[in-house]
């Protein structure tokens, strides 16, 4: 009977040690498993991402590598479908404006160009609107009616507006929305766009839009960088002067702090700024305003996009697409000729190793945000 007892307490206690070693091990997989990548990971210093990156851009032709940095615009006031189609076909473009059209052909076009793209053995496309809550209703017939920027009065109602706007785009499949305006009011351009009639404003109502979008799996775009609100003009119809200080610069940190993934820079250019004069070109091709200050001095990592290179503040400046991308821009939107953005720009990439060095970052950032969206 003793050898018996003494047999069951040596069984108990192999036993116990058994379950403990499996729970160990079951606990030690467990904390290797590997936090899902969301578009929160972006600016995160993840290796496993930073490799994925790598292995996708590794695999990549220079010509698919230049064709990310490209983004021209479709539907009525951008290129037909045709063309469109062209540019997919011959690896040219990267991602797409979705500009002024209903919300049902929007939702088509995504499924038809991204199904093209994977037939070509290219990576989806970074489908983008200007969804800010001003525009939003003319851009996207059919959207869902929202106030515009200035009508709004609190945090709360910007949330709820951001909520309503994103989930638009995310039946469409839209990932990349050019919103929200962080411009002062003073300028008519810009000023109903953004939440600057009231300045203390525009730090929160923008963080909050911001959030919002990103929580939904949408990139946010702060813009038009370093400031349109205090000039006189329109970009639209030609290049602006800041003279002076940078007044407006003052509101992105903060965003940039909070994690907003992308910011567009202006058409306009600097004077009478000891540290940020551009000598009369527009910012978008300017390396003091982008690599400088928004990249240097302000540490912001995500995407830097051009306003459209089709305005009147950027035409006059020649090859304008591939300064652009030399100062630092990682994607060109609406270039006046995408087919040949492309083959300027990966002439230049073959033949400037410093040059082909800022493509592969941008190409690196872009490639990124796609794996962060859940594309890749």
């Amino acid at each position: 009977m003793r050898n018996f007892q003494l047999g069951f307490v040596a069984f108990f206690f192999i036993f116990t040690a058994c379950c403990q070693d499996s729970s160990n091990s079951t606990l030690g997989l467990s904390n290797e498993l590997v936090t899902p990548i969301d578009l929160s990971s972006y600016l995160s210093n993840r290796t496993d991402l930073s490799k994925k990156v790598d292995s996708v851009f590794n695999a990549m032709s220079p010509e698919s590598r230049v064709a990310q940095l490209i983004m021209p615009a479709a539907g009525r006031l951008g290129h037909s479908e045709e063309h469109i189609k062209f540019l997919i076909d011959h690896n040219y473009i990267g991602g797409i404006l979705l500009l002024n059209g209903t919300k049902e052909q929007f939702t088509d076009w995504v499924i038809e160009y991204n199904m093209r793209a994977k037939k070509m053995g290219q990576l989806p496309f970074l489908f983008s609107a200007d969804a800010e809550p001003s525009l939003v209703n003319r851009k996207i017939i059919g959207s869902t009616l929202v106030k515009k920027a200035n009508e709004v009065n609190s945090e709360e109602e910007v949330i709820e507006l951001a909520a309503l706007i994103s989930n638009d785009l995310n039946a469409i499949g839209i990932n990349y929305n050019f919103s929200p305006v962080v411009d002062l009011s003073a300028n008519k351009t810009v000023g109903y766009r953004g939440f600057g009639t009231n300045p203390e404003n525009i730090i929160p109502f923008s963080d909050a839009f911001i959030r919002q979008t990103q929580s939904q799996n949408i990139i946010a775009t702060a813009k038009h960088f370093p400031g349109h609100g205090l000039v006189t003009g329109d970009t639209h119809k030609a290049l602006q002067m800041i003279d002076g200080e940078l007044k407006e610069v003052k509101y992105y940190p903060p965003l940039i702090e909070n994690g907003v993934l992308s910011i567009m820079v202006g058409h306009l250019a600097v004077k009478n700024n000891a540290k940020y004069n551009t000598f009369d070109e527009p910012a978008t091709t300017s390396k003091v305003i982008i690599k400088d200050l928004l990249r240097d001095s302000l540490g912001f990592k995500g995407l830097i996009v051009t306003d459209a290179m089709g305005m009147g503040g950027v035409t006059n400046v020649p090859d304008a697409d591939v300064k652009a991308i030399a100062a630092g821009c990682d994607i060109i939107l609406m270039p006046k000729d995408a087919e040949k953005a492309h083959q300027a720009i990966l002439k230049k990439y073959t033949s400037d190793e410093s040059f082909k060095r800022t493509v592969d970052e941008s190409a690196k950032r872009v490639i990124r945000m796609k794996i962060c969206l859940g594309l890749i």
